[in-house]
């Protein structure tokens, strides 16, 4: 029976493992920015607290922990301004393409400007790059997909293969140069990375859909005049307040969770009143709004990857293996191989099951359940320094990775599913806000943990994400009145 949503006469392209053959550039360009993206922000907590007999800055562990979260969220938050000029000014592609210059721009900033300095440039620079990246990409891998295309979310996972083999590859190489070299080195080989996704995108370019280099809402000069006085005047402000000591490395997290929060809710509310959103499209801006704090909530628990996890793996693991030590960034790499194995297993999956797949609040509900039971599941470690056993952090890792599986991917499809015409790729930003919301949160929540009292941590932590994927649960059948099309 064919879908109703599908166009009469469409003709899939099915070049690239049953999928459309752009895909391959996407996947391609997405893993080299990976590489860079994830091997540094692998080795970012060290450098920030380790002492500087160490080759660290030597910040205190809580300031260094909420500032990976502050920038991980601006990283997301930064897709909003990526969103703006891909549909206002330059369409996807052309966004795409100058994003990753900057991301290049930035590791360059890190590996040879020395001390803070260096880390406020290239972090700013990377922040604006990943998020024009992020947001573009995504809107690009949508365009190639008809609606109403089962195989939209399969596409979506096999995209998220790339994502993390870069992710992957990074961390193992920027750490072992860490650890050898020195952390500029690694920071340096990051930016070898995105150069080679630079070169590769400049080659392949062409292969992508014309949609993608259109601009679906162009900008009057009046309103990029408004724009451009109004991120002036919020510069300025940010820069009176950074100045006069308001806003410290210390609080800066808090800073970017008010700023997201604030962002997030003036976006559903411009898209809910917008003359240049019909009905249908209301309803599905209204549907993504419990999906959007589930999946805040789970990027919350996920993304303490890189901060509690980060010093759990550098403190709390026994690394040693035949009397080596690897080094603790090493643990980063070990959800992009789960991903990389059980993506495909989930592709095939979806593909398989065609309709009769899980609907996307249920599939958004098993991730933020699941990343839940792996905090609780963070009860069965033993304690003390250096005694937890790689096998059970390992187990651990595979259940943060199959409840990524469940809502990553997913997200990024439903965004594109939802989208109003008029901002399509806005509404993928506003997808990555909640990921932004919870990246932040994720900097804020990690400084609580105690290793000598670790249980109320994991239980209130674990505890309240279940709960929250419960009530998406229950929610499900007003979500699907709503939005049809997630069913």
């Amino acid at each position: 029976m064919s879908n109703p949503h599908t166009p009469v006469g469409y003709k899939p392209d099915t070049r690239f493992f049953g999928h459309p053959l752009p895909l391959v550039n996407l996947f391609g360009v997405e893993m080299w920015e990976r590489f860079s993206f994830y091997g540094m922000q692998a080795i970012l907590a060290y450098y920030l607290y380790y002492s500087a007999s160490q080759g660290g800055l030597g910040f205190d562990k809580p300031t260094s922990l909420g500032i990976v979260g502050a920038y991980g969220g601006f990283v997301y938050l930064s897709t909003v301004a990526g969103a703006w000029i891909s549909d206002r000014l330059l369409g996807a592609e052309r966004a795409l393409f100058y994003s990753a210059c900057l991301v290049m721009a930035g590791h360059i900033a890190l590996a040879v400007i020395p001390g803070a300095a260096g880390v406020g440039i290239g972090l700013v620079l990377v922040a604006l790059g990943a998020g024009g990246v992020k947001g573009n990409a995504t809107k690009v891998v949508g365009d190639l997909y008809e609606a109403g295309d089962t195989r939209r979310d399969a596409g979506f996972s096999l995209y998220y293969m790339g994502v993390n083999l870069g992710a992957f590859i990074g961390p193992l190489l920027t750490g072992y140069l860490q650890d050898t070299q020195g952390f500029h080195w690694g920071f340096g080989l990051a930016a070898v990375g995105m150069a080679l996704g630079l070169f590769q995108y400049s080659l392949t370019r062409r292969m992508l859909p014309p949609i993608s280099q259109t601009v679906p809402n162009p900008a009057s000069r009046s309103e990029i005049q408004r724009v451009a006085m109004g991120t002036a005047t919020v510069l300025a402000v940010v820069f009176v307040l950074i100045v006069t000591g308001v806003i410290t490395a210390g609080n800066l997290v808090d800073v970017v969770i008010l700023a997201v929060a604030a962002v997030s809710l003036a976006y559903f509310v411009f898209l809910l009143r917008s003359s240049r959103v019909d009905g249908a499209e209301r309803n599905g801006v209204r549907a993504f709004i419990p999906l959007f704090l589930s999946q805040a909530a789970f990027w919350a628990l996920f993304q303490q990857m890189f901060t509690f996890v980060a010093v759990y793996a550098d403190e709390r693991l026994d690394r040693s293996i035949g009397g080596w030590e690897f080094p603790a960034s090493w643990v980063q790499s070990v959800d992009p191989v789960y991903i990389l194995i059980f993506a495909p297993v989930f592709a095939a999956l979806w593909t398989k099951l065609g309709p009769r797949q899980p609907s996307t609040p249920i599939k958004f509900a098993i991730g933020t359940v699941g990343i839940g039971v792996a905090f609780l599941a963070f009860l069965l470690m033993p304690a003390g320094t250096n005694t937890a056993p790689l096998i059970g952090l390992l187990g651990i890792m595979l259940i943060f990775a199959l409840a990524e599986l469940c809502i990553s991917p997913v997200g990024l499809s439903v965004s594109t599913k939802l989208a109003p015409r008029a901002f399509s790729t806005q509404m993928v930003a506003l997808n990555y806000l909640s990921i932004s919301l919870g990246t932040a949160l994720a900097g804020r929540l990690a400084t609580f943990y105690d290793q000598d009292d670790e249980a109320p941590y994991f239980l209130i932590l674990g505890g309240t994400a279940i709960a929250i994927g419960l009530i998406v649960v229950a929610l499900s059948p007003m979500i699907k009145r709503l939005a049809p099309t997630v069913a």
